[in-house]
């Protein structure tokens, strides 16, 4: 599943808000408004720390903003659907943040202990079922991107 930002709820969002493009790149520390329009046509994507600030500076959910594709959650999509960015689930899960970057991109080669998954569980509220799918997932992802990328 590829998870990211859904651009005509961005803009309706933004809109129902009463806020210009500007507006909202100086609430979120984006640069400029010009960015804001980029993700509400989709020609470019907000990293998942601007979609938590997003999400947050126009008062929505944060899975309100997210598109997913598929049926399997990544850990990505999981973290932002709890409307949390990489530092916060490291340390509610009490590890490092390139260990939970690592993770996300599905770099590595086995499973975390059942404790680190358990806690993972908890800061993003999903069940240990769900995390350990979310894991698979993100690295069926990142072979895939091998592979289309060598073809």
């Amino acid at each position: 599943m590829v998870s990211g930002v859904d651009p005509s709820e961005l803009r309706a969002a933004r809109e129902k808000a009463g806020l210009t493009q500007h507006e909202l790149a100086r609430l979120v520390g984006a640069a400029g408004g010009e960015r804001i329009s980029r993700w509400e046509l989709g020609t470019s994507v907000p990293r998942p720390d601007f979609v938590v600030k997003l999400a947050r500076a126009l008062n929505i959910p944060t899975r309100r903003l997210i598109h997913l594709d598929g049926e399997v959650p990544d850990l990505r999509a999981l973290r932002l659907q709890a409307g949390l960015t990489v530092p916060e689930v490291a340390a509610s899960a009490n590890v490092a943040v390139p260990t939970y970057y690592a993770w996300e991109q599905g770099r590595w080669t086995r499973l975390p202990a059942s404790d680190s998954l358990e806690a993972l569980a908890r800061a993003i509220g999903e069940s240990v079922e769900a995390v350990g799918a979310a894991f698979q997932e993100s690295q069926r992802q990142r072979r895939r991107r091998s592979e289309t990328a060598s073809a």
